[in-house]
């Protein structure tokens, strides 16, 4: 399916087209600068909070443990800035709120001028026909120095394609309508269960 570039981004985002089905951003980008870029992609900024892991708690991490147990939750105003130290993982969220229609999809990659200082934005990379909310950011600091991150940085990219024609289906995953970045459920295996039950 093709990439949308600028000008159909663009269009699509005009406050002329609005609905149920529409494509929507909040805060509303740039949206002449956008037609006018020649990209075939959308700026996203980061939002106000990271949510990181309890490193004191235990020696190896539980994958079933709650959530609350495991992590802590970091609020960074505008203008302040969270450092990410070498080696360490953080999950960052977006400052803006997206709704995907039922015709279109996405993905989400990191913007090459952090990855050449060492920072590396991996994201729950496909964005879903019918996805509502704010778009975790899994981010990692492969260098030698701590990396300033500051709210409303433009942190990452997102191509926005056409997906085929179905009987309007949408995204019904754990992880819409989310403001703040979590880790999520790991969904059990029905055959790993089984095996294991049979194993015992």
């Amino acid at each position: 399916m093709p990439i949308l570039k600028g000008e159909k981004l663009a269009a699509l985002l005009s406050p002329k087209v609005s609905g149920q089905d529409s494509l929507y951003v909040a805060p509303v980008p740039d949206i002449e600068g956008i037609k006018n870029s020649g990209s075939a992609s959308l700026d996203l900024r980061l939002g106000v909070w990271f949510t990181s892991l309890r490193h004191a708690r235990q020696s190896v991490l539980d994958v079933d443990s709650s959530e609350r147990r495991i992590t802590k939750s970091h609020y960074v105003r505008f203008g302040d800035q969270y450092y990410l130290h070498p080696r360490n993982f953080v999950l960052g969220i977006t400052l803006e709120w997206l709704r995907f229609p039922s015709k279109l999809a996405g993905y989400v990659i990191g913007k090459s001028s952090w990855g050449r200082r060492g920072l590396v934005i991996a994201t729950a990379t496909g964005v879903h026909p019918g996805f509502t909310g704010c778009l975790t950011l899994e981010l990692c600091n492969v260098g030698e120095i701590p990396i300033e991150l500051k709210p409303g940085s433009r942190i990452c990219q997102l191509f926005v394609h056409t997906v085929q024609p179905s009987s309007r289906t949408v995204d019904r995953s754990k992880f819409g309508g989310k403001r703040k970045p979590v880790l999520g459920k790991m969904a059990d295996d029905e055959l790993a269960m089984l095996l294991a039950t049979e194993g015992a």
